[in-house]
C-alpha cells in the first residue's frame, strides 16, 4: 500500500554522525520536525537549527517551500538562516584577512538563497557591503566575492536600487574604467551597472555621468566572451533608458567610436562561437539602432517646408539633369507643366504636389530619406530605374515614388521598427553590422529587387499589391538564411526570382481547386479525426521528450534553466532546475519535482498567466506575452512557462490541452492538419488521377421486379 501523500521519506545528515532516515509529516509544523531531529542527536536549542538541501544549492527549507521536498531527498541539519547570517555578518568584519576572505566566499555562496538573503539584509548587510566597496581597501578575490554577494543579494528584489550613493556608483564605475581590472571584478561591476541603469532612472543619470562609451570600447576588444557580453549589455541598457532626445546623441557617439566595426571584427567574425546571451544582446542592439528611425517614420512631411520640398527637387534634378532647362526660362505655367510631367515619371501619386505623398505615417519622411540616399549613393541605378520606367507604357511602369513609400513601410514592419526588444529573442542579422547606413543600403537593394520583380511579373498598376506581396516573401525568405553581408543578401535575392517563388508556393500548398468538390470534401471530413488524433499523439510524444525553458528575472536574462517533460504513461509532469542548457533529453530520475496531470485545473496563456501579472516590465513586452503560459493546479498554485520560441509554445499548449481533453487551437495544429490532410488526400486519390470526380454520386438503380436471381451452385 503506498504511503500517504503528506508523508515524505528523506535522509538527514549531520557532520560526524550517520545519516538519519525518517518520515516527514507535511502536516506537522516544521519547528516540531526540527526539534525531533535535534532530539535524536541530543542537540540543545533546536530553534538555532534549520533543514537545508544537501546539494550544491544548500537552500533552506521553510514553511513556504517545504511542499517541494520529494521522496528520497537528502537533507542536512544546519545552523538556522538567522544564526548563519549573524555569523557571516561578524566574520566579514574580521581583522584577519584570511578569515575575512573565507567569510566573503561563504557569503557569496549563501546569498543565492532568498531565505538567507532576507536575514542578512535585515542585519543591514547590503549597507555593510557597499561601505566595504567604498572604502577601497579590498582587492582581488576579496573584492570579487564582495561584489558577487552583492549581485546575488540584489537579484532577489528585496532592496530597491534607488538607495545607493554616488560614492558607491563612482567606485563601481572606476573598476570598469581601469584597464587592468581583475576579470571577475570587471564582470560583476558591469553586471551591477547594467542593473542600476535598468532599474532606476535616477541611477541611470548618475551612471551615465561616470561611464562613457569610449571607456567601454576596450572591453569589447578583449578575449573574454563574458566581458564582451556584459559590455554590450551595459551599452544596450544606457541606450534603452536614455530619454528620446538623447538616444540619437548616443547613436552618434557609437558611430564615432566605431562600435559597429569593433563588434563585427571581435565578436561576429571572431574565432569563438556566439553564445545565446551574446546573440540576444546583439539582437537588442540591432533593435535599438533601428528604433532610431521611428521618429522619421512617424514624421509627416510639411508641404510648406521649403527644405523638405528641396529634397523632392533634388530627386528630380538627379534623374532628369540632362533634360533640364534653366530654372528661370519660360513662363511659370510652362515650368509647372514640366515639373508635373517629371513628378509623374518619378512615380509619385500626386503629380502636382508630391509632398502630399509623404503625409501618411508610417513611413512618413523616412521614405523620402531612403529615396534621397538611393539617388545620391547609387545614382546610376536610380537614374536607370526612373528612365527605364518612364519609357514604358503607362500601365506597365513601376512607379518609383509609390514603390519606395510602400517598400519603406514594409521594411519597417519586417524589422519591427518602434517595438521594444523581446527578452527571449536571439535573432540578430550579421549583415546589419557590416555598414554604418545598413537600413538605407537594405532599402537600396530591395528597391532594385522590386523593380526586377515587377518586370518578371509583367505587372501593371492594378498588380501593385501582388508585386509587394511577392517582394515581401522574397525579402523574408532571404533574411531567414542569415546572410553574413549585404552582398550575400543580394545574392540570395538573385536566387529567389518570381519564378522560384511560384515553385516554392506550389510545393508548400495544395491546389485548392482540386479539393472543392462535394465528394472530396466529404472524404476530407471523414479522415480529419484520424489525422487530428495523429497530431495529438505527436504533441504528447514531444511533451514526453521534454523541453528546456530559460528562467527570466526582472534584472536581466539569466543563464539559468529548468527542464520539463511528461512521463511515458501521460500521468505525471516531471520538472527540475538545470545548471546549463542540456544537449539532449534529461532523464526522469534527475528531475526531482512532479505534478500529477490529474491535479491540473486549467491552462492559461498570455496576460492571464500569474507570472505576467507579477512582472510589470514583462507585461509591456508583446513578444514575451505571446510565449507565456501557465498550468494552474491544486489548490491555487501554478507552474509558469515562457517558451523559447513560438513553435515550442504551440507544441506545449496543444499537448497540455490534449491531456485535458480540450481542443488544440494553435496555428501550428492548423498548419499540421492542413499539411497531413493534403498528403493523405493526394495518396488516396492517386488512382483517380486524370479522372473527373462527379459532383454528385450516381443514382441508385430501381429495385428488381423479383429477387429470384441467386446462382444455383448445384
Amino acid at each position: 500500500m503506498p504511503p500517504p501523500s503528506d508523508i515524505v521519506k528523506v535522509a538527514i545528515e549531520w557532520p560526524g554522525a550517520f545519516p538519519k532516515l525518517m518520515e516527514i509529516d507535511q502536516k506537522k509544523p516544521l519547528a516540531s520536525i526540527i526539534r525531533e531531529v535535534c532530539d535524536g542527536w541530543s542537540l540543545a536549542n533546536p530553534e538555532n537549527y534549520a533543514l537545508q538541501y544537501a546539494d550544491s544549492t544548500n537552500f533552506y527549507i521553510t514553511e513556504k517551500n517545504r511542499n517541494e521536498i520529494k521522496n528520497g531527498a537528502i537533507l542536512r541539519l544546519a545552523a538556522s538562516p538567522t544564526q548563519t547570517a549573524q555569523g557571516l555578518h561578524e566574520r566579514i568584519q574580521s581583522s584577519s584577512m584570511d578569515a575575512k576572505l573565507e567569510a566573503l566566499k561563504d557569503l557569496a555562496n549563501h546569498s543565492r538563497d532568498i531565505t538567507f538573503a532576507q536575514e542578512f539584509i535585515n542585519l543591514d548587510g547590503i549597507s555593510l557591503l557597499t561601505q566595504m566597496v567604498e572604502s577601497g581597501s579590498d582587492f582581488g578575490d576579496m573584492l570579487s566575492f564582495t561584489l558577487t554577494a552583492f549581485v546575488e543579494l540584489m537579484d532577489h528584489g528585496i532592496v530597491s536600487w534607488d538607495t545607493f550613493s554616488v560614492a558607491f556608483i563612482k567606485k563601481i564605475a572606476s573598476y570598469v574604467n581601469k584597464s587592468a581590472t581583475d576579470v571577475s571584478v570587471l564582470q560583476r561591476s558591469l553586471a551591477i551597472l547594467e542593473s542600476m541603469v535598468l532599474n532606476s532612472y535616477d541611477l541611470y543619470q548618475k551612471v551615465a555621468q561616470e561611464i562613457t562609451i569610449g571607456q567601454l570600447m576596450p572591453h569589447l576588444q578583449g578575449s573574454d566572451p563574458d566581458i564582451q557580453t556584459y559590455t554590450i549589455a551595459v551599452i544596450n541598457a544606457l541606450f534603452l533608458k536614455a530619454p528620446d532626445d538623447k538616444r540619437q546623441e548616443i547613436a552618434n557617439i557609437l558611430a564615432q567610436k566605431q562600435l559597429r566595426s569593433i563588434i563585427l571584427s571581435h565578436v561576429i567574425r571572431g574565432t569563438r562561437t556566439i553564445q545565446t546571451e551574446m546573440a540576444h544582446q546583439l539582437y537588442v542592439l540591432q533593435v535599438l539602432t533601428f528604433n532610431l528611425l521611428e521618429d522619421r517614420m512617424m514624421t509627416k512631411m510639411d508641404p510648406q517646408d521649403q527644405s523638405q520640398r528641396d529634397i523632392i527637387f533634388e530627386l528630380r534634378r538627379i534623374a532628369f539633369d540632362a533634360d533640364l532647362e534653366p530654372t528661370n526660362s519660360g513662363s511659370i505655367e510652362k515650368r509647372k507643366s514640366m515639373y508635373t510631367r517629371d513628378y509623374k515619371k518619378l512615380g509619385f501619386i500626386n503629380h502636382v504636389n508630391p509632398a502630399m505623398d509623404f503625409t501618411e505615417t508610417p513611413p512618413g519622411m523616412l521614405a523620402l530619406d531612403n529615396m534621397l540616399y538611393f539617388a545620391k549613393h547609387h545614382q546610376d541605378a536610380y537614374i536607370r530605374i526612373v528612365l527605364e520606367n518612364s519609357s514604358r507604357e503607362d500601365k506597365h511602369e513601376c512607379p518609383f515614388g509609390r514603390s519606395s513609400i510602400e517598400l519603406t513601410k514594409m521594411l519597417c514592419e519586417i524589422l519591427k521598427v518602434g517595438e521594444l526588444p523581446s527578452d527571449t529573442c536571439n535573432e540578430f542579422h550579421p549583415m546589419f553590422f557590416t555598414h554604418d547606413r545598413s537600413f538605407e543600403e537594405f532599402f537600396c537593394i530591395c528597391i532594385q529587387l522590386l523593380n526586377k520583380t515587377w518586370k518578371e511579373m509583367r505587372a501593371t498598376s492594378e498588380d501593385f499589391n501582388k508585386v509587394m506581396q511577392v517582394v515581401k516573401e522574397q525579402i523574408t525568405r532571404a533574411l531567414t538564411t542569415k546572410p553574413n553581408s549585404l552582398d550575400q543578401f543580394k545574392s540570395k535575392l538573385q536566387n529567389l526570382s518570381y519564378t522560384e517563388i511560384l515553385k516554392i508556393r506550389q510545393s508548400e500548398r495544395m491546389n485548392q481547386e482540386d479539393f472543392q468538390s462535394r465528394p472530396i470534401i466529404e472524404l476530407r471530413e471523414k479522415i480529419q479525426p484520424e489525422i487530428l488524433e495523429l497530431v495529438k499523439q505527436q504533441r504528447l510524444n514531444r511533451l514526453c521528450e521534454g523541453t528546456c525553458f530559460r528562467k527570466i528575472s526582472s534584472r536581466r536574462r539569466q543563464d539559468k534553466f529548468w527542464y520539463c517533460r511528461l512521463s511515458p504513461n501521460h500521468k505525471v509532469l516531471h520538472y527540475g532546475d538545470q545548471e546549463e542548457s542540456p544537449q539532449g533529453e534529461v532523464p526522469h530520475e534527475s528531475l526531482q519535482d512532479k505534478l500529477p496531470v490529474a491535479d491540473i485545473k486549467a491552462i492559461v496563456t498570455g496576460k492571464d498567466c500569474p507570472h505576467m501579472k507579477e512582472k510589470g516590465a514583462l507585461k509591456q513586452n508583446k513578444e514575451v506575452l505571446e510565449l507565456a503560459f501557465s498550468i494552474l493546479y491544486d489548490p491555487d498554485d501554478s507552474l509558469n512557462f515562457i517558451a523559447p520560441d513560438k513553435h515550442e509554445y504551440c507544441v506545449w499548449t496543444d499537448g497540455l490541452n490534449a491531456l485535458l481533453g480540450k481542443e488544440m487551437m494553435s496555428e501550428l495544429t492548423k498548419n499540421d492538419l492542413d499539411t497531413l490532410l493534403s498528403m493523405e488526400m493526394k495518396l488516396r486519390l492517386l488512382d483517380l488521377e486524370n479522372i473527373k470526380i462527379p459532383e454528385a454520386p450516381p443514382p441508385i438503380p430501381k429495385e428488381p421486379s423479383n429477387y429470384d436471381f441467386v446462382y444455383d451452385c448445384n
